[in-house]
């Protein structure tokens, strides 16, 4: 049967809404992961079956087509994660190797995969709605309330959302998706998108820098991080910018949606915050959340506030007939029928922590596990390295008992030696400014660069450091992320916490 059909039409028990609700599922199940190096696919409920002969045999003939015209044989590469998408289960794939790590082909070809699922979705979604108002109008006598198969809507019309991190992203994203349509875009909402999110591929194109690549390849587009706009699908055009009521498709960073959802944004007539209107993310039911590795280099609580905002009942009615609404929205269980996707490149505990609690599909969890290559060998000069361990009593009391190792054992021996020099990395915002506050309490020679350092105060800090009118820099995972700065003059590096990102360790290390 057609996945999406299954999917939807499917009746939530009782029992099923509290194992749901209670997180009872358990990882139970592998399959391999084929095309991924040392990783397999882990999930919850039932076992996912093998590839079928056609992984897209629900799809539409039109789009199936159309992408057979436009990908011919890699068609059959984009199919594996596509079949994933297609079960509707909640996936987490924490080893994407993206387009910034000289992995673009593998990086366009899950995106085309989880943009195929959503178009497929969309004109699913669409074809049952006009199929079933052309069967209301031929027969006037059909009774509504008596027919559940008439229930083929939610309170509002936006069904998928994609949640990205910078424009350049999203410029790729949403071209590839025009593309992989067989519509026909109209031209003054694409004019106003080239204007807004630029036309060439700048990110694929290495600038010469001294900076590593992956650096230059990330941030060679435009990297504003506000932007909010929805897409409308009609019989025969994509239109972008349309009214988010309006809209099929809505496009999104976790800030100008978190803005949005507080009444954060400005009208531009009167200056005054517009009202709080988030009913529009009230019947979302397929989010992507890719480039999350980036996301979490911006603020985390943007993106965790959103996903906590979807599915609510809307505040208002939005001109919909209630005798169509399907029953899962009016028992307020639309979160349990939302398919969340997370796409990084590597795996934090805050993503791990937002898939287990937030996304509570009761179709179950994929998850890719993987056995990473370690990074050391990268380190090529012979440097002294020593690791010590502190005890904490659980993962809770962990921040703390960090924080207490580091200064009883660790800030005493830097204190006493006479010689400076000394880079003191931290890897979260949080552990940044502990340390910074600890710092000042004991009246240390430090300076520090952090992601909200002014460009003057930086200069001044790399100076003192360099000449030694300093003793400790302290310097944060996401000042390096967004800058990769080359600090001179550090002779001892006291990594207070393992970077997230697996490659800055020999970065600093090497700096």
């Amino acid at each position: 049967s057609c996945s999406f059909q299954r999917h939807v039409t499917h009746v939530l028990a009782n029992d099923e809404v509290n194992a749901l609700v209670n997180q009872k599922s358990k990882f139970k199940w592998e399959m391999p992961a084929e095309d991924i190096p040392k990783s397999k696919w882990v999930g919850t409920g039932e076992k996912i079956k093998g590839a079928s002969d056609d992984p897209f045999v629900d799809v539409k003939g039109k789009l199936k087509d159309h992408w057979q015209k436009i990908l011919s044989d890699d068609l059959n590469y984009r199919s594996r994660f596509f079949s994933l998408c297609n079960s509707y289960r909640d996936i987490m794939h924490c080893n994407k190797k993206p387009f910034y790590l000289k992995g673009s082909k593998v990086d366009s070809s899950t995106m085309d995969a989880y943009l195929m699922h959503a178009l497929s979705h969309v004109h699913r979604t669409r074809d049952v709605v006009i199929k079933n108002d052309a069967k209301l109008r031929n027969d006037a006598n059909t009774d509504v309330m008596e027919d559940d198969s008439y229930r083929d809507q939610g309170f509002t019309r936006p069904k998928v959302l994609f949640l990205l991190p910078l424009k350049s992203i999203a410029r790729r994203i949403v071209k590839r998706l025009i593309q992989l349509s067989p519509l026909t875009q109209k031209d003054n909402s694409m004019g106003q998108f080239k204007k807004e999110f630029g036309e060439s591929d700048d990110e694929l194109e290495e600038p010469n820098s001294s900076k590593p690549t992956d650096f230059n390849l990330l941030f060679a587009g435009d990297v504003e991080d506000h932007f909010l706009f929805g897409i409308k699908f009609t019989k025969k055009s994509v239109k972008l910018y349309s009214n988010f009521y309006a809209s099929d498709i809505i496009v999104a960073s976790p800030l100008a949606l978190k803005l949005k959802i507080d009444g954060g944004e400005v009208t531009k007539k009167k200056g005054r915050p517009k009202e709080n209107d988030s009913d529009f993310l009230s019947s979302i039911e397929i989010v992507v959340v890719d480039y999350a590795d980036v996301i979490s280099m911006q603020n985390w609580s943007h993106l965790h506030a959103v996903l906590e905002q979807l599915n609510h009942l809307p505040s208002k009615e939005h001109v919909t007939n209630v005798m169509r609404i399907r029953p899962w929205y009016l028992d307020e269980q639309a979160r349990y029928y939302r398919q969340t996707i997370i796409l990084s490149s590597y795996l934090t505990p805050e993503m791990n922590a937002l898939f287990n609690g937030s996304c509570l599909n009761y179709e179950g969890k994929v998850k890719l596990a993987t056995e990473f290559t370690g990074v050391l060998p990268k380190i090529q000069l012979e440097i002294r390295q020593v690791y010590e361990r502190f005890d904490a009593s659980s993962i809770g009391e962990l921040d703390d008992a960090r924080f207490e190792y580091f200064c009883t054992k660790v800030y005493p021996k830097i204190q006493e030696s006479d010689e400076g020099g000394v880079l003191l990395f931290a890897s979260s915002y949080f552990e940044y400014i502990r340390l910074s506050s600890f710092l000042k309490s004991q009246d240390a020679s430090f300076c520090r660069i952090g992601e909200a350092t002014s460009q003057q105060d930086i200069s001044r800090a790399r100076l003192w450091f360099f000449e030694g009118q300093k003793k400790i820099l302290l310097y944060s995972e996401r000042s390096h992320f967004f800058h990769r700065y080359k600090i001179r003059g550090g002779h001892h590096l006291v990594v207070y916490s393992l970077p997230g990102r697996k490659d800055f360790y020999p970065e600093v290390c090497v700096d």
